[in-house]
C-alpha cells in the first residue's frame, strides 16, 4: 500500500483466553478448546469463553446499570476493547467500526420467545437488539467521540471492518480507528441453523473440527464465541505490532446464499488484489479461513493453488482449535499471524498435510470468507 497503516494494538477474548501470553501458549499446545453442551435439548460441541471471561461479562451488567440489558455480543466487545485500551493510546476522535454476523442473537431469541408466549415484549427489545449497539456501547465505555458504525457481512465482517477503517484513515477523515467484530453465537437456534445446513460437527473425536484436513468425509464446523478489535493508524508509532502491506476484496456470482465456487473465485481475486504491490514469492504463510467444511476448505485450497502455483506458502488455520466465531474469526486469524511473526514460529494444524515450516515469517496473508460469496485478504508484515 502506498500509505502504510500500522496495527499498534489488538485485544481479543476467545476460548484461548485474553492475555497474549496465555493465548500464545494455548496456540502452541495441540489441544482443542471445545466442550459439549446442551442446546435446547440438543447436544453439540462449541468453543466457549473460559469461565473467568464469562464471569467478567456478567459482572459488567452489575458494574453499570446501563449494561444490564445488553447482549453478550456487546459485552464481549467491551471486554475486548478494554484489553486493547491497556496497550494503546487513542484520541477522543478515534473512529470505531465493529460488526457482527448474527448480532444480538441471544437477546433476540429471548424477547421473541416472550412475545410468542404473551403477545407483549420488553421496552428494551428494539434498542438492545440493533446491530449498532456494538460500536456505540464500546464508544460509550471508552469515552470516544469519533465516527462510529456497525455492519454485517457474515463471516468476513471483522476483516471488512479493517477495510472500512483503512478507507477512512487514507481519506484523511480520521487518523486512528478501532476495527473488528464480536460474536456470541452459542444459542440453540443458531446451532440448529448450522445443523440444518449439514455443516456442523456431529462426532466428538480427538480433533472434532477437521479444518484443513483434506481427506475428511464429513463436514466438521464448530461454533465458538469471541470478540476481536485492532487499533489502526497512519501516524508514526513506536514498535507497532505489524504493518498492513496489502488489502484485497471481492465477491462472486452465487448459485445459492451460502455458495462458494469450487475454485474459490472470490478468494483468488482478493488475494491477487492484496498482492498488487508485493511479489507472491514474498508471502511466507497464509492463515486460511478454513471452517472445517468439505466444500469450504477445498475451495480455499484450490484458490491458493491457482494463485501461487506449485510452490505454496505455508498454510495453517486456527478453527480446529477455537471454532468458527463468524465476525470475530478474521481478527483471531490476524492475531495468530501477528503472534507467529513476533515469535518467528509457524503453527501448523497437527492433522493436516500442510505442515511445511517456512524459513522465515516476514509477510503473512490472512483470508476471510463469508456467506454471499465475498472474500477479504489482508497482508501483514514486520516492515512497511
Amino acid at each position: 500500500m502506498k500509505n502504510p497503516v500500522s496495527i499498534n494494538s489488538i485485544g481479543t477474548i476467545s476460548p484461548l483466553g485474553s492475555d497474549p501470553a496465555d493465548i500464545w501458549n494455548n496456540y502452541k499446545s495441540e489441544e482443542h478448546f471445545f466442550k459439549e453442551a446442551d442446546f435446547d435439548g440438543s447436544p453439540a460441541l462449541a468453543g466457549f469463553l473460559p469461565e473467568y471471561l464469562q464471569k467478567e461479562s456478567e459482572e459488567l451488567r452489575n458494574e453499570n446499570s446501563k449494561y444490564r440489558n445488553l447482549d453478550k455480543s456487546v459485552l464481549y466487545a467491551i471486554l475486548a476493547a478494554r484489553r486493547l485500551a491497556r496497550h494503546s493510546g487513542f484520541s477522543y476522535g478515534t473512529g470505531i467500526n465493529l460488526g457482527s454476523s448474527r448480532g444480538a442473537t441471544g437477546l433476540f431469541e429471548k424477547y421473541h420467545s416472550e412475545y410468542m408466549e404473551t403477545g407483549k415484549t420488553s421496552s428494551y427489545t428494539s434498542p438492545s437488539t440493533t446491530l449498532g449497539n456494538i460500536s456505540s456501547w464500546v464508544a460509550q465505555d471508552l469515552q470516544i467521540e469519533g465516527p462510529e458504525f456497525s455492519h454485517s457481512i457474515t463471516c468476513s465482517t471483522g476483516m471488512h471492518s479493517i477495510l472500512n477503517a483503512i478507507a477512512w484513515i487514507q481519506s484523511g477523515m480520521a487518523k486512528n480507528f478501532l476495527a473488528g467484530g464480536s460474536e456470541a453465537p452459542l444459542t440453540g437456534f443458531t446451532i440448529a441453523q448450522m445443523k440444518a445446513m449439514k455443516i456442523y460437527a456431529l462426532e466428538n473425536q480427538k480433533y472434532p473440527c477437521r479444518s484443513l484436513h483434506m481427506e475428511k468425509e464429513k463436514n466438521t464446523m464448530i461454533l465458538g464465541e469471541a470478540s476481536g478489535i485492532v487499533s489502526l493508524t497512519n501516524e508514526e508509532v513506536e514498535n507497532p505490532l505489524a504493518f498492513i502491506k496489502g488489502i484485497g476484496f471481492a465477491n462472486e456470482k452465487l448459485k445459492h446464499g451460502a455458495s462458494l465456487s469450487k475454485n474459490g473465485k472470490c478468494l483468488q481475486k482478493s488475494m491477487k488484489m492484496a498482492m498488487t504491490d508485493i511479489d507472491q514469492k514474498e508471502i511466507d504463510a497464509v492463515v486460511m479461513h478454513a471452517p472445517g467444511t468439505i466444500g469450504g476448505d477445498l475451495a480455499e485450497v484450490n484458490a491458493v493453488k491457482e494463485v501461487f502455483g506449485e510452490k505454496l506458502p505455508a498454510l495453517t488455520s486456527n478453527k480446529w482449535k477455537t471454532g468458527h466465531s463468524f465476525a470475530a474469526s478474521g481478527i483471531l486469524s490476524l492475531e495468530m499471524a501477528i503472534m507467529m511473526m513476533k515469535h518467528q514460529e509457524f503453527l501448523a494444524v497437527p492433522f493436516s498435510k500442510f505442515r511445511r515450516q517456512p524459513e522465515k515469517l516476514e509477510n503473512i496473508l490472512v483470508n476471510s470468507v463469508g456467506f454471499g460469496g465475498n472474500a477479504v485478504s489482508i497482508i501483514i508484515g514486520k516492515d512497511c
